[in-house]
């Protein structure tokens, strides 16, 4: 079962930290073409050279996500959605760097933090800076993303053998903590900012890694600077990849007015974002609901979509009661009313001939 998440309305300046930049930092973790359709995937930085030039040397690893909370990304169906957002991927990330600079490198020269509590422009830069061959950051310290799509999340969520989010978020920690000890880093500390029950989390993967010292605490991207690490690099490429999950629409809407390039307004994906809520609405396909940038198994999504499909009528054709088909009959290019008969054979919206996605 879910853990229930925080119910409360999100203040004005939280809204504005929450909505991806116009300028955000397309990091390399961004897939275009992954994001666009829908898939998750993972991506690894290189090993650093400080770590690479010595692989025995002792390295400390957090892990952060961000989007947890959004419907353009996360919501229970149990929930109420006061709290919740409409859009894009959950991202897990990790960063990783040798215990020596924990602390001088991220907390004191470079300020790491709470992503939450940084700007946009801030997170933005600092990722840059990790991005940038050279840079301290970059030879020091190695990253990873796990973009888990709302398609994805939603389709587990809904499947019979209920995946629930908790499970997909351990699961994709797990996985890229793997990663890294594969690549033959030597990872003495992690620190894990927590999905659930610190004690219950941090037993589990104790059992994996008994060796390892693992500590799991709320709050954690505020307490252990290599855990606001992770939550930058989280953060930042979910922003990115909300910006590329805005493409569509954007270059729909400049179209559709010539005259002046349209912005499209759905805010931080937010329920209490009224520019969220408004471009649920006005966005919404009453049958098909929305693209792969939302979670339909969120409960703001479910309402809206149970609000509506009650008045779409579907006109499915009236099966053959004959036996003497052949497969090959539905290929056969087109039938005698000169329809496509592959086409006529699945359904058709009554008011539409065909929607093209």
């Amino acid at each position: 079962m879910e853990e229930p998440q925080e119910d409360v309305q999100m203040e004005t300046q939280d809204i504005e930290l929450e909505t991806p930049p116009s300028d955000v930092f397309m990091a390399p973790s961004i897939s275009k073409s992954g994001i666009l359709g829908g898939k998750s995937y993972s991506h690894f930085s290189p090993i650093p050279k400080q770590i690479a030039d010595d692989m025995s040397g002792e390295v400390v690893l957090g892990v952060d996500e961000a989007g947890r909370g959004p419907v353009l990304g996360t919501s229970p169906l149990w929930k109420s959605s006061s709290s919740l957002t409409h859009a894009g991927p959950m991202v897990y990330a990790l960063f990783y760097l040798p215990i020596e600079l924990h602390h001088s490198l991220l907390a004191e020269t470079h300020h790491f933090d709470d992503s939450k509590v940084l700007t946009p422009e801030v997170r933005s830069n600092l990722m840059r800076k990790l991005c940038t061959q050279g840079s301290d950051l970059y030879e020091a310290g190695g990253w990873a993303t796990r973009v888990m799509s709302a398609q994805d999340i939603s389709a587990h969520m809904l499947s019979p053998n209920v995946y629930n989010l908790n499970a997909q978020a351990m699961d994709a920690t797990i996985d890229l903590i793997k990663g890294v000890l594969a690549q033959g880093v030597n990872v003495k500390e992690i620190y894990i900012d927590t999905i659930g029950r610190p004690e219950i989390y941090q037993k589990k993967l104790e059992r994996i890694w008994p060796t390892i010292r693992i500590t799991v605490a709320k709050k954690a991207d505020s307490l252990y600077p290599v855990v606001s690490a992770a939550s930058v690099c989280a953060k930042v490429t979910r922003d990115a990849a909300l910006d590329v999950c805005y493409e569509p629409y954007q270059k729909r809407n400049t179209a559709a007015n010539e005259d002046a390039e349209v912005k499209v307004a759905w805010g931080s994906g937010y329920p209490s974002d009224a520019r969220t809520t408004t471009w649920l609405k006005q966005n919404m396909d009453p049958f098909f609901g929305w693209g792969s940038e939302t979670r339909f198994s969120w409960g703001t999504a479910k309402e809206l979509l149970e609000g509506k499909k009650a008045d779409v009528a579907i006109d499915w054709p009236a099966e053959d009661d004959g036996n003497d088909m052949r497969m090959t009959d539905f290929f056969s290019g087109k039938n005698e009313g000169g329809g496509d008969e592959l086409v006529d054979w699945f359904g058709k919206r009554v008011t539409q001939e065909m929607d093209v996605f």
